[in-house]
């Protein structure tokens, strides 16, 4: 059942911290999930939050921390002695969520802690795992998983599966190698179940797995586990051998993270922040694209002083410059939002690129093509004049046109340079619509009124 956090539940636990009253905040704070607690020490100071967290033991500690916001953490962890993260946290870890809590800390203190860990094995598991890319699979891998040799049998296989599994959360898969550790397939607890203790794994397992190199990208894994509804996928190096698994609540922490992210280029905002960081984060991660607006809004400036004579002889041209600049803006951003969309989904040879390019320029087409005959249409009513309702309409097609090209082109261009594409849409695809939308509108109106 879902917890509500009240203010009076709030302002109860700061009363039993100011009195010192551990039993109750331990009997209060015991049926709550660590995902509710962690959202609780979120309202409380950091004195109060440590003071509550102490309190809490062995697995359900380390699962709390991990639910913490990485920014919180950070800050939290500083407060707390090495021996005391080794031995109350990092050793109710899984290795993945373990090397993520030591990528908090500074080198000294990562030192520190691991000279605490106890288990040296789980000490070496987590050190090979920060040697990887953080956003690589290798990074966000689990060394906990469950794996037998082929030339094992039944028998042997199920004694090793009792022993690993008091190490693993959960079983997805059994994994068999050889006796290089090279992956060779996976087992199925049904057919280990079925057949007879004498029976070969060699026998039993299936030889097609689906795995991903330790080098392997975040977004390659996010795609595959996707495209083959798989719960946990393998990790192997670059000769075969059983490193890891990935589980899917993995994959679903690094898709909320990107979706974020990309939201936020959307909006103009550089870089990872959340909302309560502090002002001077806020700033720095908005600043590049005020930036770049404030430098499109002075070209756009310009383009419109370049061409004051017209605008002083044909007034009515002023009058749609807020029409143009929107359309092109709009329909940019819907193209590349579309593209970019379709990019984080997967879309990859070139074949699917045209198609999407040339889909997008048809519905460009289409659309301009009947927005230009609705302002005609207003135009030849409205004004009378039909120097300038040829020029807005035909200026109108034509920004269109152009803006869906570019908002499709650029992020396509982003992706094969390995750039991100979500860079193309929200201002940077707004701003070089707006100075070349009324370029384009100026010149258009001027071949009118000078020429016709």
């Amino acid at each position: 059942m879902e917890f509500e956090i009240t203010r009076e539940y709030i302002d109860r636990l700061k009363e039993l911290v100011e009195e010192n009253n551990t039993d109750e905040l331990k009997a209060t704070m015991e049926p709550l999930h660590p995902a509710d607690i962690a959202e609780v020490m979120d309202d409380l100071t950091m004195d109060e939050a440590k003071f509550i967290y102490l309190l809490l033991e062995g697995e359900k500690a380390s699962d709390v921390l991990i639910e913490i916001p990485e920014q919180h953490r950070r800050r939290f962890l500083k407060v707390l002695p090495p021996e005391l993260i080794a031995s109350k946290f990092i050793e109710y870890m899984d290795s993945d969520d373990a090397a993520d809590i030591m990528a908090d800390l500074d080198e000294d203190m990562k030192q520190e802690v691991l000279k605490e860990i106890e288990d040296t094995e789980q000490a070496g598991d987590i050190v090979d795992l920060m040697e990887y890319e953080e956003d690589s699979a290798g990074g966000i891998m689990a060394k906990e998983m469950v794996s037998v040799n082929e030339n094992w049998t039944v028998a042997t296989c199920l004694k090793e599966i009792s022993r690993q599994a008091e190490e693993v959360d959960e079983i997805y898969y059994i994994y068999v190698t050889d006796d290089q550790d090279r992956l060779k397939g996976v087992l199925s607890l049904k057919k280990l179940i079925l057949n007879s203790t004498n029976t070969k794994i060699s026998n039993l397992f299936e030889p097609d797995v689906i795995s991903v190199r330790t080098s392997a990208r975040q977004e390659e894994v996010a795609e595959m586990m996707d495209k083959y509804d798989l719960v946990a996928i393998p990790v192997i190096d670059g000769i075969g051998r059983l490193k890891g698994r990935i589980t899917f609540d993995d994959v679903i922490d690094f898709v909320r993270e990107e979706a974020e992210r990309d939201y936020q280029m959307i909006a103009g905002i550089a870089g990872d922040v959340e909302p309560d960081d502090r002002a001077w984060e806020l700033i720095r991660a908005r600043f590049p694209w005020l930036l770049i607006g404030m430098i499109g809004g002075i070209m756009g400036a310009l383009v419109l002083g370049s061409y004051e004579t017209e605008l002083s002889r044909v007034t009515e041209l002023a009058f749609y410059i807020p029409l143009t600049m929107a359309m092109a803006g709009n329909v940019g951003v819907q193209s590349s939002s579309i593209v970019v969309q379709g990019i984080a989904s997967g879309v990859k040879d070139v074949g699917a690129t045209g198609k999407r390019l040339l889909k997008e320029l048809t519905v460009a087409f289409t659309t301009a093509s009947i927005f230009a005959v609705l302002i005609f249409i207003y135009n030849y009513f409205a004004q009378g004049n039909m120097d300038l309702t040829l020029s807005v309409s035909i200026s109108l097609f034509i920004v269109m046109l152009y803006a869906s090209f570019f908002g499709t082109l650029i992020p396509l261009l982003l992706h094969k340079l390995k750039v991100d594409p979500a860079l193309a849409t929200g201002p940077f695809i707004t701003t070089m619509n707006d100075i070349l939308g009324l370029f384009i509108y100026f010149v258009i109106g001027k071949m009118f009124f000078d020429i016709l």
